[in-house]
């Protein structure tokens, strides 16, 4: 009679690749001596992986971190389209519970991780924003839902493709999006019209900015209005990023290039 290791062990046989998600080290240990190509996934390369893909967001949702995994490692040739790989990771708990088989395709490469990865501003300030506005869209302004854009990277550019709406805040500031206070700030400027312009560097450089991109040949999602459609010209036309929160569905959304990359739901985050 089969038992059920026997009837389970298809799950990793002949697999061409190993992704680890935020393992311990004890746990990667064990797995010293396999035959294949060994990937960790984390926040942090905690346990000195020579493969390794940085994963900047937390990803609640275990379908969306293992696809950011394999996009990470597809883009560093760590695996190839066509290869079957499987994925541990904690879904209930702290420890490694769940066991995915999955074949890294085309269809893996969302842009997702090119976001954060080639990008003029580093990934650690796009985290920022993104959580910025993943915290506004859930608690809103003053608890009412809220609209707002940040562009991120690329200043320069996009300060020559717009006009001020009102008086600079942050004009002679020199303060970064991160800090506890000026997330705060930003917050609360949000109530009011405008982008909001960060630098590569995460440095607040404007509020209430006005963009003026074309939008000619902008293609966004139908339903989306002129903040998203702003977002999107804007990264067509710099090298910058755009971080939208909407104040219709309450979601978060980045474009980059003219495109839309990520969508985050706020309340599943």
């Amino acid at each position: 009679m089969a038992t059920l290791r026997d009837s389970l062990g298809e799950l990793v046989a002949d697999v061409d690749g190993l992704f680890l998600f935020s393992p311990s080290a004890s746990y990667y240990e064990r797995f010293d001596d396999v035959d294949v190509t060994r990937v960790v996934v984390d926040a942090e390369n905690m346990v000195g992986a020579e493969d390794f893909v940085e994963l900047p967001l937390s990803f609640e949702n275990t379908r969306d971190r293992i696809k950011f995994g394999i996009e990470g490692a597809m883009e560093q040739g760590f695996v190839a389209e066509g290869d079957v790989v499987a994925c541990t990771a904690a879904m209930f708990g702290d420890d490694p519970d769940c066991l995915v088989r999955v074949r890294a395709d085309e269809s893996m490469r969302s842009g997702i991780y090119n976001l954060f990865t080639d990008s003029r501003a580093e990934p650690g300030v796009i985290r920022n924003v993104i959580e910025v506005a993943i915290d506004l869209g859930k608690k809103g302004q003053k608890g009412k839902p809220v609209g707002a854009l940040f562009v991120v990277g690329d200043a320069g550019k996009v300060m020559n493709k717009s006009r001020p709406l009102s008086y600079n805040p942050f004009e002679k500031s020199h303060v970064h999006v991160g800090d506890p206070i000026v997330n705060v700030m930003l917050k609360e400027f949000s109530r009011l019209d405008g982008a909001f312009v960060v630098s590569d560097s995460g440095k607040i450089v404007s509020a209430y900015r006005y963009l003026e991109p074309s939008a000619e040949g902008v293609d966004i999602p139908k339903g989306l209005g002129a903040r998203h459609m702003a977002g999107g010209a804007i990264t067509r036309d710099t090298n910058a990023i755009a971080i939208v929160l909407s104040e219709s569905d309450g979601m978060v959304r980045a474009f980059k290039g003219g495109d839309l990359i990520l969508e985050i739901d706020p309340e599943e985050y």
